[in-house]
C-alpha cells in the first residue's frame, strides 16, 4: 500500500497497534462486521509544509471496522482494505483508510477508517458514488458526522422533509490544482435536508440520492454527502445551499426586475437541468417552482438555477407507486388518473413553470385545489394567459407542453431547441411583452393577496382528490360523463 504513495500529501497507510485506541464505542453491526468509533491516541501521519516533515495528528477520531473470522484470511483482509483506496484524480488518491490493526483477544483484523456511518449499505453506497469522480473539480461525496454542523436554522418544511441551513465546520474536500492535493474548505454554508421517518434506509432512497449531482457545472443541485441525526436517527442529505431560495421566494423579492431577457435565461437553466434528468432515462415526478432553487441572481453565464428533489416527492421507504404526490396544478392529468409518471408528465409540469415565469402568477392561484380542480384539469382546463403577457411563440410552446394528450407534448430536445431559438431571435414580440410586464407590475404584486386560501403549493398526497376519477384511457383523454 505504501508503495502507492507518490505524493507527500497522500495518506500514509500503516499498521496501528490496538493499544493506540481508546473511547471505543459501537456504532453499528451486522452478521460479518461491527463498526466502532474510537480515538487514535498518536493519530495519523500527515505532511506539514511549514516544518517540511511528517507529523502526527494526535487524538484523531476514527472508525474501526472489525472483520469477523478474519484471523486466517489475509487475502480477504487486503481486498477489503483496497476497497477504501477509492479513486485517483491526477496523482492524488481519495483515501478512506488509515491502516490495519488486530484485536489481541480474538485475533480478528480491524480496518482503521477515516469515516464510517455504522451502516454497511450506506458505506458501500458512498464508495460507489466516489468511484464516479472523473474530474478534479467533482464533489467528493462522503459520510459527514452530524457534530460537524453548527448554526443550524430551519428554512423550509414540507410533509416529507425539513430543510435547514448550517455551517459545515471542516467543509468539503476540494482539489487544489497548484498543490495537487485535496484540502478542506472550512465553514461552508450548506443545506441539511432531514427526511422524516427515514430511520430504515432503502435501496430506493439511495438510488434517488444518486440523481443529485457531484458535477459543479450541473443544473441539478449538488450533493456533498449523507449524515444522520443522532437523536431521531433520521438520515440527512447534505446539499448545496441555494442562498436565494426557491423560485417562489425569489420572485417575491425580484418580480419588479424579472424582465423577459432574464426569464429566458432562467428557462434555459431549468430546461438544461430537466434535460440532464431525462438523459439518464429517469423522471422528476415532483417538478414545480418550489423545487427550482436559485444559487445566485440570474445572469447570462448560466448555472444560476438548480433543480432539486428528484424522485423524492413522497415518503422515504414508500414503494407504493399508486400513491400520487405533488402540487396539484403541476401534476399531469394522466398521472391524476393513475397512470405512471413519465417524461411527458415532467414536460406538462414544465409548461406550468413556463406560465409562472411569463405571468408571475402560480397556475390556478384563484382556485381551491380540490376535487373540482382535479376534474377541470382532466377535462383540459388550463390557466388563462393573454398574448400581451407573453409572445405568441412562447404561448404556443407552453400550450404544447400542457396538452391533454401526453403523446402530443414535445420532448426535452424539442423544447430546448425552441427556447434557444427564442434567445437567438429576441425580437418585437418579446419587447412588447416586456412593455406589458412593466406596465402591469402592480397586478403581479396584488395576485399574492388574492390567492385562494385553499390553493396549496407544497407537495402532498393527492389520492383523496383523485379517487373518483376513472383510469386514464389513451382512446379517450376527456372524462365525458364518467364521473
Amino acid at each position: 500500500m505504501q508503495l502507492k504513495i507518490n505524493n507527500k500529501h497522500n495518506t500514509v497507510f500503516e499498521w496501528i497497534p490496538y493499544n493506540q485506541f481508546n473511547k471505543i464505542k459501537e456504532i453499528g453491526k451486522n452478521s460479518s462486521i461491527t463498526i466502532y468509533s474510537a480515538i487514535w491516541k498518536d493519530g495519523p501521519l500527515h505532511y506539514n509544509n511549514k516544518y517540511n516533515k511528517y507529523m502526527r495528528d494526535s487524538n484523531k477520531e476514527v472508525a474501526l471496522k472489525y472483520l469477523y473470522n478474519s484471523q486466517n484470511s489475509v487475502d480477504f483482509l487486503i481486498n477489503e482494505a483496497e476497497k477504501y483506496l477509492t479513486k485517483k484524480i491526477i496523482d492524488r488518491v481519495i483515501c478512506n483508510i488509515y491502516g490495519i490493526s488486530q484485536n489481541p483477544n480474538t485475533n480478528n483484523y480491524i480496518l482503521i477508517l477515516i469515516w464510517a456511518s455504522g451502516n454497511e449499505k450506506i458505506d458501500n453506497f458512498i464508495q460507489e458514488i466516489q468511484l464516479q469522480i472523473d474530474k478534479y473539480n467533482d464533489i467528493v461525496f462522503e459520510w459527514i458526522p452530524y457534530k460537524q454542523f453548527n448554526n443550524i436554522k430551519e428554512i423550509d418544511k414540507g410533509g416529507f422533509a425539513t430543510v435547514y441551513s448550517a455551517n459545515w465546520k471542516n467543509g468539503p474536500l476540494e482539489f487544489d490544482t497548484d498543490k495537487k492535493i485535496y484540502i478542506r474548505n472550512p465553514n461552508r454554508v450548506i443545506a441539511l435536508k432531514c427526511l422524516h421517518n427515514s430511520q430504515n434506509i432503502t435501496n430506493k432512497f439511495l438510488n434517488e440520492v444518486k440523481e443529485y449531482s457531484i458535477n459543479k457545472r450541473s443544473n441539478i443541485l449538488n450533493i456533498h454527502g449523507i449524515s444522520q441525526d443522532p437523536d431521531t436517527k433520521e438520515y440527512i442529505m447534505v446539499l448545496q445551499y441555494a442562498k436565494e431560495g426557491n423560485f417562489n421566494h425569489w420572485i417575491n423579492k425580484n418580480y419588479e426586475y424579472f424582465n423577459w431577457k432574464d426569464k429566458l435565461f432562467a428557462l434555459l437553466d431549468i430546461i438544461n437541468g430537466l434535460k440532464e434528468i431525462h438523459q439518464k432515462n429517469i423522471v422528476h415526478r415532483d417538478f414545480h417552482t418550489g423545487n427550482i432553487l436559485f444559487l445566485r441572481n440570474i445572469n447570462a453565464f448560466g448555472n444560476c438555477i438548480s433543480i432539486s428533489d428528484m424522485g423524492l416527492c413522497g415518503e422515504v421507504g414508500n414503494i407504493d407507486e399508486t400513491k400520487i404526490y405533488g402540487v396539484m396544478p403541476y401534476v399531469a392529468p394522466e398521472v391524476l388518473r393513475r397512470m405512471p409518471y413519465t417524461q411527458e408528465s415532467d414536460i406538462y409540469s414544465f409548461g406550468m413553470i413556463m406560465y409562472f415565469i411569463a405571468t408571475g402568477r402560480q397556475p390556478f392561484y384563484n382556485y381551491a385545489h380540490d376535487k373540482l380542480l382535479v376534474l377541470d384539469i382532466c377535462e383540459g382546463v388550463r390557466p388563462e394567459i393573454n398574448e400581451p403577457e407573453a409572445p405568441s411563440c412562447y404561448i404556443n410552446l407552453m400550450k404544447k407542453c400542457w396538452d391533454l394528450n401526453p403523446n402530443n407534448r414535445p420532448n426535452i430536445f424539442e423544447v430546448k431547441e425552441l427556447i434557444m431559438s427564442f434567445h437567438k431571435s429576441y425580437g418585437m414580440d418579446f419587447f412588447k411583452a416586456e412593455e406589458y410586464r412593466k406596465a402591469n407590475l402592480s397586478f403581479i404584486k396584488n395576485y399574492q393577496i388574492t390567492t385562494h386560501p385553499q390553493a396549496i403549493y407544497t407537495s402532498r398526497l393527492l389520492n383523496p382528490f383523485t379517487e373518483d376519477l376513472p383510469e386514464y384511457d389513451d382512446n379517450s383523454q376527456c372524462l365525458d360523463q364518467k364521473i
